[in-house]
């Protein structure tokens, strides 16, 4: 273990400033950790997103002048280490988590581990590469719109969003409070299940854990797009290998059905056309007040956006978004889950920063709704491009579906 902790170290000495990292637990004292760590995580080296807090290591979220020291571990945090991981640093990430490219950080911008030409996804930027790089063997990310999604899809890795609540966010600094997952990403879906084996728990202190209750844990009917609602935004290939995937849930004997995803995207157009950019706003407010200028000026754009809002506008989206979660129940009597690409394409750095937005918002296309209608998922790789860029897909479920999502998960990908 001693030795694998120091090769570790070596390589991230070797790979020099690539973005990966804001700040890195002293090499002795990882060693020292490593010496009394026991569990069923014992030896597993673990990387945390820096809005996830780490006794010891500032909490930046992505932004130098926010930084605060926290005394404690986050609640999620804790639990690996009770369980004898071992936590190496804090990872890069679109600031304030406020993005699904990577790209919006003050900085070194985490580059695709696989085509460094290429975004690595985000908000969970650096976590992602850390796992792709085999510099941990997994890593926390957080999930609003995407973020444990995205990167995984663009790495070729696992992302696991579980249910709303399922994760205590204690110790998180918030996004969309309301909203808000605790992620992992994994290169092997069964080391994803025993992170969320571990961490699963109800947290008393944080008003958004859910007790867990009892969802359904089998069935092989599937859902997938109908060919006028799949958008690939003329990549070819990604269209082509959703397509594959699609076959090969056929080959496995599923029962797959096309859907009206209809409710689905209307739900996700409310996350950043509605008021629920006024959550992004509450959450940092203070802050952004009195920095503004210490704000990436994509993050402090979208999130000033929120001050126009009204609470009639706040209760209104509440009842759009209640008018597609019936939609959405009818349509789940159909299926037991639904298969998703989880991206419709990937860009290059150049690409993101000259569109930032518009090119964002193309990314959240198959994910902005899922937390918005209480959805569980798991993003697993599923081919690649010619170029040897990875697609994905992801499995959704109805919350507490996990058990569903990992057994079909693990059928994909034997």
């Amino acid at each position: 273990m001693i030795e694998r902790i120091r090769e570790t170290y070596r390589r991230i000495r070797e790979r020099g400033d690539d973005g990966v990292w804001i700040s890195l637990f002293d090499e002795e004292q990882v060693i020292e950790r490593a010496k009394t760590a026991s569990g069923p995580l014992s030896g597993k080296l673990v990387a945390v997103k820096d809005n996830i807090d780490v006794a010891g290591l500032p909490t930046t979220a992505g932004c130098r002048e926010f930084a605060y020291t926290p005394e404690r571990n986050a609640f999620v945090v804790q639990k690996l280490i009770n369980a004898g991981a071992l936590v190496i640093g804090k990872t890069n990430l679109d600031q304030f988590a406020t993005g699904l490219n990577g790209t919006r950080t003050p900085y070194t911008i985490p580059r695709n581990e696989i085509d460094k030409r290429h975004i690595s996804g985000g908000s969970s930027s650096g976590s992602a590469v850390a796992v792709a790089a085999g510099l941990v063997d997994f890593a926390l990310g957080t999930d609003t719109a995407g973020s444990g999604r995205v990167p995984a899809a663009f790495h070729g890795i696992v992302g696991f969003k579980p249910t709303k609540g399922r994760w205590s966010t204690t110790g998180l600094v918030p996004a969309c409070r309301s909203l808000d997952c605790i992620t992992v990403f994994a290169k092997r879906l069964d080391e994803a299940a025993l992170a969320d084996e571990v961490i699963a728990e109800f947290d008393a202190e944080d008003p958004f854990s859910r007790r867990a209750e009892n969802g359904v844990e089998s069935g092989r009917r599937v859902a997938v797009l109908r060919p006028d609602q799949r958008e690939f935004f003329g990549d070819v290939e990604y269209e082509r290998l959703y397509e594959a995937a699609i076959e090969r849930a056929q080959t496995l004997g599923w029962s797959v059905t096309e859907f009206d995803a209809t409710p689905f995207l209307d739900a996700a157009a409310l996350l950043y056309a509605g008021p629920w950019v006024a959550e992004r706003y509450v959450a940092i407010r203070s802050f952004l007040e009195s920095h503004a200028e210490s704000v990436h000026p994509v993050v402090r754009g979208i999130i000033e956006g929120g001050k126009k809002f009204s609470a009639a506008d706040a209760f209104e989206a509440q009842y759009k978004l209640a008018a597609f979660a019936r939609e959405a129940e009818s349509a789940w009597k159909n299926f037991d889950a639904m298969l998703l690409p989880t991206a419709g394409t990937i860009y290059t750095v150049d690409q993101m920063l000259a569109e930032p937005v518009a090119l964002n918002s193309n990314l959240g296309r198959y994910t902005n709704f899922v937390n918005l209608l209480d959805l569980c998922g798991i993003a697993i790789p599923a081919g690649a491009r010619a170029d040897g860029l990875p697609f994905g897909v992801t499995l959704l479920a109805p919350a507490w579906g996990e058990k569903l999502l990992l057994a079909l998960g693990q059928e994909f990908l034997a």
